[in-house]
């Protein structure tokens, strides 16, 4: 069996898998499944989690861990490299100086890890599966220099998806070069697209913007949310992180308080920065008015966000900047009937239309969301409207099974190319 003959296979390089706050990367895989198409998951780093969502263990395709730290699995890394060097001196010495040449970019020693996953992945799998015709990472940063390099070693035709911080934190040359050498580009936001689009003007790789989305029918709007009463339950659900804009929720939170605002709020979510927020909530004196519940299952989330009356994310950039997209939780609160206010931030305003959908503001400043979180829970008109509008715009714009059929139909045309290029006489083996 060869690859013009054998069903294709896409070969998923992934940071991690599974992960609790990457669903929308198992669900799209899930989708991809029941849609036909075979997957093979290459994550590079085993679950953070001792529990995953229900959807992950409907996904059906086989999974093999890369070796992750360059110094403890050197030994697993090294003997498939050496191995691969022999059945394929020409495209080794390629992939070793092209890492070189990114090394002198950033100074960066995990190039030449990435090299060597490559290798092993190219070695142990890509050269024994023939199915295996088209790699796909996710996330621009680390995967998709994984997907790169087995590219050039296995000949295999290769795509990523773009996502936020793997965009805005990468070197932009670094970044160039891997949409140069894909076949095509996917990321979830229009202002992602944008900014794609004019750092690689110059290319003719083309740049698809598809949105996560989610499933609709795991996100009802089953309770009514129009109206509501003190004391306010307000939800946010996010990594404890410097872009997630905390600080300035929490401080937005206090002057609501020193207000007499009668209020609750929970945040679900974990990360770096927990010691300090949780130390944040007590010198704010929030203690009794605000709690945090750590990571939760899908379960738990449905039920926190049908007893909720506002969704609220403070969205920023980091120093380094880092940034949201459009963060998957927007979405859910859209379609659960929860209205839902954040920033201006990146592509936020692409799922909070401001007075339409929801509510946006600038990020970074206290007293406006402030403002804006009171406006919300006691202007019913605005209420009522941005539930609708919410509401609708999901049903429209982010039901993921449609999403989904887009990407498929963008991989059906890539495995033809693929298969159309192993029947070529002129072309095979070249």
């Amino acid at each position: 069996m060869n690859a013009a003959t054998s069903p294709s296979t896409l070969g998923y390089i992934l940071k991690g898998y599974p992960r609790i706050s990457e669903t929308f990367i198992s669900n799209e895989i899930l989708l991809l499944e029941q849609l036909g198409y075979r997957l093979h998951l290459f994550p590079m780093r085993h679950p953070r989690e001792n529990f995953c969502h229900d959807s992950v263990k409907q996904i059906k395709a086989k999974v093999d861990y890369l070796p992750t730290e360059l110094l403890l699995d050197f030994p697993r890394l090294l003997l498939p490299n050496i191995f691969l060097t022999a059945k394929r001196p020409a495209q080794f010495r390629q992939g070793l100086a092209l890492a070189g040449l990114r090394y002198k970019r950033n100074g960066n020693l995990a190039t030449f890890k990435h090299l060597l996953q490559a290798g092993f992945l190219t070695n142990n799998h890509l050269l024994k599966d023939p199915s295996l015709t088209h790699l796909h990472g996710h996330f621009a940063h680390s995967p998709t220099s994984v997907t790169m390099f087995a590219s050039l070693l296995s000949g295999r035709s290769f795509s990523f998806t773009a996502h936020a911080k793997d965009i805005y934190t990468s070197n932009p040359g670094q970044l160039l070069e891997k949409i140069k050498l894909a076949s095509f580009v996917v990321t979830c936001t229009d202002y992602n697209r944008r900014y794609l689009e004019q750092l690689s003007q110059d290319t003719k790789t083309p740049i698809y913007c598809i949105y996560h989305g989610i499933d609709l029918n795991l996100f009802s709007h089953t309770t009514d949310h129009s109206e509501c009463t003190p004391p306010y339950k307000l939800l946010t659900i996010a990594r404890m992180t410097e872009k997630k804009g905390l600080p300035t929720l929490y401080k937005a939170l206090q002057i609501l308080k020193d207000k007499g605002f009668q209020f609750s709020h929970t945040l679900i979510g974990d990360g770096d920065d927990r010691d300090k927020l949780l130390q944040l909530i007590t010198d704010l004196g929030l203690d009794d008015c605000c709690r945090w519940l750590g990571t939760r299952t899908h379960t738990e989330v449905l039920k926190q966000f049908a007893e909720s009356d506002l969704f609220v994310l403070a969205c920023e950039i980091a120093a380094n900047g880092d940034r949201d997209g459009i963060p998957n939780v927007l979405v859910e609160s859209l379609a659960m009937g929860v209205p839902a206010l954040s920033t201006t931030v990146s592509a936020i305003p692409e799922i909070l239309i401001h007075g339409e959908t929801g509510v946006t503001v600038a990020s970074g400043d206290p007293h406006i969301m402030a403002g804006n979180i009171e406006k919300i829970l006691i202007n019913k008109e605005l209420r009522k409207k941005i539930i609708q509008g919410g509401t609708q715009h999901t049903r429209q714009s982010f039901d993921n099974r449609s999403l989904i059929s887009e990407l498929g139909a963008i991989f059906a045309k890539q495995l033809a190319r693929n298969k159309e290029h192993a029947l070529s006489p002129s072309l095979h083996g070249s």
